[in-house]
C-alpha cells in the first residue's frame, strides 16, 4: 500500500471533519468530491448556497456541510469566541463579525478552535501567511511547543533512500532564516511527524553543503550546533549532521563521508538549513523526480491546520485531508 493510501485507510478509521473554506476555486470541490466518494472525512465547505452550486457543478459533494457565514446560526458564539481570544489586541465585536463574514478562512479557523470542526486546509489560491496568520492567532501553539514549522511529506517512486522513497522534508514552506535552536526544534517535531505518519522510525540527518568539518563558514557552524542542541533536547532520537544531502540519504557515500555513522546514508527526515534551500529542495524532488509533495504540512499548532502550494492538483488536496485527519485522530 502506498504511503497516501495507507493515510487514507487510517483516517477512514476514525472519521475527522475537515474545513475547506476555498470555495471560490474548482479544487475544493473536486477534493470535497473525492474525499467524501472515498470516506476519508466529512467536510464543511464555507460560503453561500449559491456560490458552492455553482462552483461544484457536475460534481457530487451532497454529503458535505455547507456554512454560511453571513447567515450561520452560531456567528454570534463565533464572534464572542473571537472577541475573547483578540480582546488585548484591540478586538471589538464589529471588527470580529466584519472579519469572520469576508475571511472565509478565519471563520473556518474559529470553527475549529469552537469544536465544531477538527481541521482545515487551505493554500490553494491563498498565500501561506493568509493560511497560518488565524491560525497563530486564533488557535496558538499547542502546548510545550517552541515553534511552529512546515514540513512536506516527499514520496520518491522506485526510490531505494528514505523509508522506501519517503521523506519528511523541514522546514520547507515557514521559518525563513532559522536560528540553531529554532533549526534544532524543527528536528524535533519533524521527526514526531514522520513517526505519526509514515509510522517507522524516524533517522534524521541536519543538512548542510558541509559534511563533517568538510566546509568552513558561518551557515555551517549553524547547523552544527544545531545538531549539538537537538542531540541535547531529543536523545532519543537518531539525528546527527551536519551533513550533505547524498552523505545523508545515500548508503555509500555515508560510510566514505561520514564512516562509522548510524546515521549517514539512513536519513529519511531532511532538515534544511533555511526556507529557500528546503522549498527548491522539494520542488526539485517533485518536478525531477516525479515525486509525490503534500503540505507544506504545519506542526505546531494547537489543532491541525494545514496549507496546501498554490501550484496543487485537486488529488494533492485530498492526500492533504488525509493526513489532516490523521494528525487530528492523533490529538
Amino acid at each position: 500500500m502506498s504511503f497516501i493510501e495507507d493515510i487514507k485507510a487510517r483516517a477512514r478509521k476514525s472519521l475527522k471533519t475537515i474545513v475547506l473554506p476555498e470555495t471560490e476555486d474548482r479544487r475544493t470541490y473536486e477534493a470535497a468530491a473525492k474525499t467524501l466518494a472515498e470516506g476519508n472525512a466529512n467536510i464543511i465547505l464555507i460560503g453561500s448556497e449559491e456560490q458552492v452550486k455553482k462552483g461544484s457543478e457536475g460534481l457530487d459533494i451532497s454529503k458535505a456541510k455547507i456554512v454560511d457565514p453571513a447567515n450561520c446560526e452560531k456567528l454570534q458564539e463565533y464572534i464572542d469566541l473571537l472577541v475573547e481570544l483578540r480582546k488585548s489586541k484591540g478586538m471589538t465585536p464589529e471588527k470580529a463579525k466584519e472579519l469572520l463574514t469576508t475571511d472565509f478562512i478565519a471563520f473556518g479557523v474559529t470553527m475549529v478552535k469552537a469544536g465544531d470542526a477538527d481541521g482545515l486546509v487551505s493554500g490553494a489560491c491563498h498565500s501561506t501567511a493568509d493560511t497560518l496568520r488565524p491560525c497563530l492567532q486564533i488557535l496558538k501553539t499547542a502546548p510545550n511547543t517552541k515553534l511552529v514549522s512546515a514540513f512536506f511529506v516527499i514520496v520518491v517512486p522506485d526510490c531505494e533512500y528514505g523509508a522506501n522513497g519517503t521523506f519528511i522534508f523541514s522546514d520547507s514552506g515557514l521559518v525563513q532564516n532559522p536560528t540553531s535552536e529554532e533549526l534544532a526544534a524543527i528536528a524535533g517535531s519533524s521527526a514526531k511527524s514522520f513517526e505519526l505518519l509514515v509510522e517507522k522510525e524516524a533517522v534524521v540527518a541536519m543538512l548542510s553543503h558541509s559534511t563533517k568539518g568538510s566546509a568552513s563558514h558561518a551557515d555551517v557552524d549553524k547547523v552544527v550546533e544545531a545538531t549539538r542542541i537537538a542531540k541535547e533536547l531529543y536523545p532519543d532520537v537518531k539525528l546527527d549532521g551536519e551533513y550533505q544531502l547524498d552523505a545523508a540519504i545515500v548508503p555509500s557515500v555515508g560510510a566514505s563521508k561520514a564512516p562509522g555513522s548510524e546515521i549517514a546514508g539512513k536519513a529519511n527526515v531532511l532538515v534544511f538549513p533555511d526556507l529557500d534551500a528546503g522549498n527548491i529542495g522539494y520542488k526539485l524532488a517533485q518536478r525531477l523526480a516525479k515525486a509525490e509533495a503534500y503540505g507544506p504540512i504545519t506542526q505546531g499548532i494547537a489543532k491541525p491546520v494545514n496549507d496546501l502550494s498554490r501550484g496543487c492538483s485537486s488529488d494533492d488536496i485530498v492526500g492533504v485531508i488525509a493526513i489532516t485527519a490523521v494528525q487530528a485522530s492523533a490529538q
